[in-house]
């Protein structure tokens, strides 16, 4: 191997080493974001803060936004999601601004366990697990929480069988 070569690997081999114990010494993990190790009422972080359980009621003037899904397959093992909207506008420009009425993005759950934000009407699913699966798609505002009917979530639910 040439001497340039060598040099370059017993750099990057002690580089590395010295970034991993640089992070270690202030306390960095690669364990992930924890959603709940932060406070989400917090002031400091209010620009950030959302709540995918919270309900925003479409206000009574407002027509209502209404969902309807259409799963198609992909190949074998993967599927294509259209979320069928009316009275609703996919908005990524405004995600993490304050709420509009009838514009948003949704978010996609497979078995309960939230997958996916989308931004558009189309969403590609890739390795479901066998068997059923439950997907729901919800409506979410600029703000992030659930759109609905009074109480009720604007949501629309499939079940897949595979």
């Amino acid at each position: 191997m040439p001497k340039h070569l060598m040099m370059l690997v017993i750099g990057l081999f002690f580089g590395a080493g010295a970034g991993f114990l640089a992070a270690a010494s202030y306390g960095v993990t690669l364990d992930g974001h924890d959603h709940g190790a932060h406070d989400h009422g917090n002031a400091a972080m209010a620009s950030m803060a959302h709540n995918h359980d919270t309900l925003l009621p479409v206000p009574e003037d407002t027509p209502a936004p209404e969902i309807a899904l259409d799963l198609q397959p992909e190949g074998d093992d993967a599927w294509n999601l259209h979320i069928l909207t009316e009275n609703f506008r996919f908005a990524p420009e405004h995600v993490n601004t304050p709420a509009v009425p009838g514009e948003g993005h949704a978010h996609v759950y497979v078995d309960g366990v939230k997958i996916a934000r989308v931004y558009g009407p189309w969403v590609h699913l890739a390795s479901l697990p066998e068997g059923a699966s439950e997907l729901r798609v919800t409506l979410n505002a600029n703000s992030h929480e659930t759109l609905s009917v009074g109480d009720t979530p604007i949501d629309a639910t499939v079940t897949l069988e595979r």
